[in-house]
């Protein structure tokens, strides 16, 4: 499977299905039927992709569109970047300011701005003589896990074909696309922020935390394994 096939793979897991659980298991089924060794380099390309989404200007675009940012949730968030299609995630992998003109964000930001209400309140005391005018702000609807901007699941679903297909667990799958046992022979390596490590997607020299021994791995964006 070269990039190309990835990509269309999961572009077309969007066009022919309506929620993400039927995404999940149109890829499933459609990574079910593939050899072991097109699995492998699935989870490899995913691994290189997410890789590349791993950086600290894109967590801070995570960080202002939900208000917060745990290492798993950026994790989350560069899979949903992935699952947009190819277009949408390398105009933000190479810029990452440019989020803010996709329409799925632009999205993200109106249903934040639809959260909240205003409630205008007016109460009188007991002799009518003073009135108290309060502005207050209510909740008015709650967004689906389909409008979250986090799709975790996108990125293990190739350890139940793996599993089915071999009868190993999903450390094996990322050991073997670390050592590069697929088929696909037009893998890029040169790139600095690329790291097959099972779903090794900290940014080891990115930041000062890397060398002055203040923070952890948990403390860095997307610092975690594909397995678990």
């Amino acid at each position: 499977m070269d990039v190309d096939s990835f990509w269309a793979m999961i572009e077309r897991s969007a066009q022919e299905t309506c929620t993400r659980a039927e995404r999940l298991a149109w890829l499933r089924e459609r990574l079910s039927a593939l050899p072991v060794a097109e699995i492998v380099d699935y989870e490899t390309w995913w691994t290189i992709a997410a890789n590349r989404g791993c950086s600290w200007d894109m967590y801070a675009v995570y960080w202002t569109l939900m208000g917060s940012g745990s290492s798993d949730g950026f994790e989350y968030f560069v899979s949903w970047l992935i699952s947009l299609g190819r277009e949408a995630f390398e105009t933000v992998a190479d810029c990452p300011d440019a989020a803010i003109d996709l329409p799925q964000v632009q999205h993200v930001l109106e249903l934040e701005r639809s959260f909240f209400r205003g409630c205008r309140r007016v109460t009188w005391s007991k002799d009518g003589k003073f009135r108290l005018t309060r502005l207050t702000r209510r909740r008015r609807d709650v967004r689906t896990g389909e409008e979250r901007p986090e799709f975790e699941l996108m990125g293990y679903v190739t350890y139940e074909p793996y599993r089915k297909a071999t009868g190993l667990e999903a450390d094996s799958l990322g050991d073997a696309a670390q050592s590069g046992s697929g088929t696909t022979r037009s893998r890029p390596n040169s790139s600095p922020r690329m790291n097959l490590a099972p779903r090794r997607l900290g940014l080891a020299d990115a930041h000062p935390w890397a060398i002055d021994g203040t923070g952890g791995e948990a403390d860095r964006p997307c610092a975690r394994s594909s397995t678990r």
